[in-house]
């Protein structure tokens, strides 16, 4: 701790670039990856602090390295200069701790086609710091670019119930384009990942719903959990009909036993 109190002064007190990059990618042999370990007390004021700010999902060491970026002085060009060097230069690990920090950079609009261009990483440690449990793309990605780091979740199969503010940035062009993959998925003869039918579920109609009566005859218990709550989230009675032969899901989805989150969590654990 005394190593990153000493460098951010030198580094807010200099501007020095050079210090700044050194210390960056020094900090890995000060910190390690264990994750942080905080308090309901510590959860809620980092999210007073940026509105879906979760850095229970971060770990020590690109704490550090933010903590040691949000030292470099905020002059626009000079910040951007430095910043945009890191970015161009840094390994796997240093990107992640610089996507994940994008809610808490500066200049937050002028990054949005950096992190829209992050997205086509097929790095899954550094696809998940701007698309997992980060507010940033909620909030700055335009449609298009917001359904298409969607849909290399559900290709990639990351957890959907990580991504911020799903729901709210639902729409119909992506719960389409949710269904033709799905629909490829099943022409080649592969399930298809549960939490897909959530992107689905505000939209629901005729067609939608011969999905779901689809996804509803399998004889997988998450399949089936993840078309209960599509169908039992969606416009009101549209597919009471076809909940009506599970009464058993019906009331775990009530009582909160299922929920997209555990069936998220469930469908990680069996690619694992």
């Amino acid at each position: 701790m005394l190593w990153l109190l000493q460098k951010s002064e030198k580094i807010q007190s200099t501007g020095s670039q050079t210090a700044f990059f050194l210390a960056f990618s020094q900090a890995s042999r000060f910190f390690d990856k264990g994750m942080l370990v905080l308090d309901e007390t510590e959860k809620k004021e980092a999210h007073q602090l940026v509105e879906g700010y979760e850095p229970e999902f971060w770990n020590v060491l690109q704490t550090a390295r933010t903590y040691l970026l949000l030292s470099f002085p905020q002059e626009k060009e000079a910040w951007f200069a430095a910043v945009n060097q890191l970015f161009e230069t840094a390994d796997m690990h240093e990107h992640q701790a610089l996507f994940a920090a994008l809610p808490l950079m500066p200049f937050q609009e002028d990054l949005i086609d950096r992190a829209i261009d992050g997205c086509r990483t097929n790095v899954a440690l550094i696809f998940d710091a701007i698309a997992l449990n980060n507010p940033y793309p909620a909030k700055y990605f335009p449609e298009a670019n917001w359904n298409q780091m969607v849909l290399k979740a559900v290709f990639m199969q990351r957890p959907l119930y990580r991504i911020q503010s799903q729901d709210a940035r639902s729409n119909p062009a992506l719960a389409e384009i949710a269904r033709d993959f799905a629909h490829e998925r099943w022409a080649a003869g592969r399930n298809v990942m549960p939490e897909l039918w959530r992107l689905v579920s505000p939209f629901l109609n005729e067609k939608y719903l011969q999905d779901l009566q689809k996804v509803m005859s399998s004889k997988d218990e998450l399949e089936l959990a993840g078309g209960a709550l599509a169908l039992f989230n969606g416009p009101s009675g549209t597919g009471k009909t076809v909940l009506g032969k599970f009464p058993t899901l019906v009331s775990q989805i009530e009582s909160g036993t299922i929920t997209w989150e555990t069936v998220g969590k469930e469908y990680q654990k069996t690619r694992v």
